[in-house]
């Protein structure tokens, strides 16, 4: 803030007083939503890494069992076209202080009924499709943390940003004006307490020349 711009008046000086209140409220909320999302944000940090071992694993059991299988019964692409697309893919969204985080919901059972016939298949097959549909079911997991993450992230450079906008610039500026017009207005009292002191000693020096004209004249 320009203290140039600004007349050195009371009216004034509660106008400053009552906007570095609001910007030093407005940091403190800034700080505890910072802190809150801080704390999410590592929570889901957790939570990813977690998803991508187990991911890591089951996909290294499921090319095992789908290598298995189809050295047992050949290339079976065939079924797998018969595999019917997965289409219960649900996405909604939670707030967590005003950050807008997916929820990702996966309508499909933990163990599914196998969809192929069982003539022409072994147990490497349905190893394979089991883990495959585990896969599936934790990569939507995945994608609710992963996507959770990046929106925390984006989220906590703002308010860090705009915190430090608070805490650097703007906060100062009312605090250097609100100084300003206390300054100004303390030596303008000082000014105007002289100044009443002076008028003061020249009334009181017009008296005294007054009464002795009056003593004189009487004489």
């Amino acid at each position: 803030m320009r203290t140039e711009n600004i007349s050195p008046t009371k009216g004034n000086l509660m106008n400053v007083k009552k906007s570095l209140q609001l910007a030093r409220m407005g940091f403190d909320l800034l700080d505890r939503k910072r802190n809150i999302l801080i704390r999410e944000l590592m929570t889901m940090i957790d939570s990813a890494k977690k998803l991508r071992g187990q991911i890591s694993s089951t996909y290294a059991k499921a090319y095992i069992a789908l290598q298995r299988a189809n050295i047992t019964l050949g290339v079976i692409e065939g079924i797998a076209n018969g595999i019917p697309i997965e289409n219960g893919l649900e996405i909604q969204y939670r707030s967590v202080m005003g950050t807008e985080l997916p929820t990702v919901r996966l309508d499909a059972p933990q163990d599914p009924e196998v969809t192929y016939g069982l003539y022409g298949t072994n147990s490497q097959l349905d190893n394979a499709y089991l883990c495959f549909h585990r896969v599936k079911l934790m990569t939507a997991q995945l994608a609710e943390v992963e996507n959770s993450i990046y929106r925390l992230a984006n989220a906590i450079k703002k308010t860090q940003s705009r915190a430090n906008a608070l805490k650097n610039i703007i906060i100062p500026g009312f605090e250097y004006s609100s100084k300003f017009i206390t300054d100004a207005l303390e030596e303008k009292d000082r000014e105007e307490f002289s100044r009443q002191k002076v008028i003061k000693r020249q009334k009181v020096h017009r008296e005294e020349i007054a009464r002795a004209l009056r003593a004189s004249s009487e004489q």
